[in-house]
């Protein structure tokens, strides 16, 4: 069972982690501004997911599996980093069309959102670090059973990030009508498409 202190401490820790700017929360941004809440929070849903994913295997101890089946690791993070670089090559080279306030997204781009979001987590080099690094210093995870796992760990986990994304999701609704034109959907882009494609390059340059 997991003491409150260390309970705190996973909270702020995941807070901060969340909060810093990376490709995840960049691109969130972009997808809000794009597509609208509902957009915005389906990408959040995805990016969730990811982070569970990694929650689970640093509370089952399958990154020590992960570790000692490194080139199968290896080839994982291969082929993560090159889906986030051609996701980053469409946000690049994408003409996005000057933005339609009330036009509600289709079940098509709500599912691009989504895929997005959890491949984004999959293959951003922050979420692995804070996941199979940072968090054993945080909490001590040999003393975590599944009950403490599913009742306590993943409900704690969903309410920050969808806490956090709430605030770069309602914020970039707040300036949605400024970022409206095309030239600045292009801008939005570009920038979410280069931290996508640094994040990819430095996951690459870790199996190396």
């Amino acid at each position: 069972m997991l003491e409150p202190t260390q309970i705190l401490a996973y909270i702020a820790a995941l807070g901060l982690a969340a909060a810093i700017p990376g490709p995840g929360m960049t691109a969130l941004v972009a997808r809000s501004v794009s597509g609208g809440a509902m957009t915005g929070y389906t990408m959040l849903a995805g990016l969730i997911l990811g982070d569970l994913i990694y929650l689970s295997f640093a509370v089952f101890g399958l990154a020590v599996i992960a570790h000692s089946f490194s080139a199968l690791f290896t080839l994982i993070s291969w082929a993560s980093s090159l889906y986030l670089a051609w996701l980053a090559w469409q946000f690049i080279t994408s003409t996005p069309e000057a933005i339609q306030i009330d036009q509600k997204a289709s079940r098509r781009e709500l599912t691009s959102a989504w895929l997005s979001g959890f491949t984004i987590t999959l293959g951003n080099p922050k979420t692995i670090a804070f996941y199979l690094a940072i968090l054993p210093l945080v909490i001590t995870l040999d003393t975590i059973s599944v009950q403490t796992w599913g009742l306590l760990l993943v409900p704690v986990t969903i309410t920050v990030l969808i806490a956090v994304g709430s605030i770069f999701i309602l914020g970039a609704l707040k300036v949605r009508k400024f970022l409206a034109s095309q030239n600045a959907q292009m801008l939005l882009f570009r920038s979410a498409g280069i931290m996508m494609l640094a994040a990819a390059g430095s996951m690459v340059s870790k199996t190396l």
